[in-house]
């Protein structure tokens, strides 16, 4: 097995272990719907120069209910200044139950800057398992990979209560 493989397989395990939240017992956590921030880095610095290190990210939205559809109903890219630099949905989009769809940005897309982020809206017609609503950025550049993930901040909650 090359160092190369090692490390992307050790790679994959991080990005695993990182994505996983809670505890064991945990409380699971239900609403009908939710505004969701996911910070998005298309670049991070690196070196005493502050040199960019692009990165490719993924959001990924994961519906975790058993037996309801989720229904995302906006899916928004913003730069650091907020302004809106692309919207994803033109329509609605059912993710069936346990089911997931996924949203890329190439590692030379730097249009958003370091502070972009999603804003994910999400509604259900009942009270449902909230969906995991998180970013992968990762990067590689001369034998140096930089990978992490950056779950959602709700922002505004629809719990029906």
């Amino acid at each position: 097995m090359t160092v190369r493989r090692w490390l992307a397989g050790i790679t994959v395990a991080a990005i695993a272990a990182a994505g996983i939240r809670g505890e064991a017992g945990a409380e699971v956590q239900i609403a009908k719907g939710q505004t969701l921030y996911v910070p998005v880095y298309s670049h991070v610095y690196t070196g005493d120069r502050a040199l960019p290190f692009n990165l490719a990210a993924t959001l990924g939205i994961r519906n975790t209910d058993p037996a309801s559809p989720v229904t995302v109903t906006r899916v928004d890219y913003h730069d650091s200044s907020g302004r809106l630099v692309k919207r994803y949905l033109a329509t609605p989009l059912t993710i069936p139950p346990q089911g997931s769809t996924s949203y890329y940005l190439k590692e030379r897309d730097t249009s958003g800057g370091f502070g972009a982020h999603f804003i994910v809206v999400w509604e259900s017609a009942r009270e449902i398992n909230e969906p995991i609503v998180e970013s992968v950025m990762i990067g590689a550049r001369s034998g140096q990979g930089i990978s992490f993930v950056s779950p959602a901040r709700e922002i505004r909650s629809s719990t029906g209560k």
